[in-house]
């Protein structure tokens, strides 16, 4: 956020008193006349982000995912995505990475709310370098923006030349005999079990980053079931989600290939570390590893 405030005199930052948590002291004390703390009022924040969206201005409006998508859903809806504005929407703490904070601070359902609403495009990242790229596009992109974030810790995935387009589906790992469709921190855990697969049975399996949600790029999608089997993997409800999307262009497509969606299965669970959950639903890299070992028949 720092770095685009120094690019652009246009960028604005809104905050609904979660400063620290959303890592924005940076911004705000560089720029104290382009920061606005709203308070503890998610619904006020984001009609305000819109009123700079009229007045020509880039808005970020951050806050934890669930407060974002579902406290001012109304006002993502009419304020923003309705009069198609460029503003953006921050939501930190995406999935279940809130971990021990519990159900009220998850955000298993934001994907499915924001990807319901026209205009609006839904993107979740998973290595820093593609971060920046994402926030350097948002100074270009036109019209309204959500950007999920895990806050659980990635390794760098992708080169310092690596390339970013909004809607384009990026590559992680290349291959044939199977294909992994993530996005977001699943990204990291499929090109953990990919390269096991590789090690242990020679197998090349395709890791897809489905970093833009809406609009799915499916040409990606297409073509990763040609492999014959794939596997979705998505911080999220299993309904509504990344997979319910790619399940929708397989169909559409007509295309034939054994098929699993996994994420969180549809029910509120105990409070607990994030890594604990990711294994209990399967998605973390042995969750992964033994689908697709299933899945292809290995042994």
């Amino acid at each position: 956020m720092y770095d685009l405030g120094v690019k652009n005199d246009k960028v604005m930052l809104v905050n609904a008193d979660l400063m620290g948590t959303c890592r924005n002291r940076k911004f705000a004390e560089e720029f104290p006349e382009r920061s606005f703390n709203l308070g503890i009022a998610e619904q006020n924040m984001v009609s305000f982000a819109a009123g700079l969206g009229h007045e020509g201005f880039i808005p970020y409006a951050f806050s934890m995912a669930p407060f974002l998508t579902m406290r001012a859903c109304e006002q993502c809806r009419t304020d923003v995505a309705y009069a198609n504005l460029s503003v953006r929407l921050m939501g930190t703490y995406a999935g279940l990475s809130g971990g021990i904070s519990g159900a009220t601070h998850w955000s298993i359902e934001d994907v499915a709310i924001m990807a319901a609403m026209p205009n609006m495009t839904v993107v979740e990242v998973s290595d820093p370098t593609q971060a920046t790229q994402i926030m350097d596009q948002t100074l270009e992109h036109e019209g309204p923006m959500y950007i999920r974030s895990s806050v659980e810790p990635v390794f760098k995935l992708y080169a310092d030349d690596y390339k970013h387009t909004v809607g384009k589906a990026s590559i992680a790992r290349s291959g044939d005999d199977g294909a992994f469709i993530c996005s977001g921190i699943t990204v990291k855990y499929a090109v953990e079990a990919a390269d096991r697969l590789k090690a242990d049975f020679g197998l090349e399996i395709r890791v897809v980053d489905m970093h833009t949600i809406k609009p799915v790029d499916r040409e990606a999608v297409v073509s990763a079931a040609k492999t014959g089997s794939v596997i979705i993997a998505q911080d999220h409800n299993v309904y509504g989600g990344l997979g319910s999307i790619v399940a929708t262009v397989l169909a559409e497509e007509g295309c034939a290939a054994k098929f699993k969606n996994i994420g969180i299965d549809d029910k509120f669970v105990a409070m607990a570390h994030a890594p604990y959950l990711y294994n209990k639903f399967g998605y973390d890299a042995d969750g992964l590893y033994n689908s697709m070992k299933a899945m292809l028949g290995v042994k």
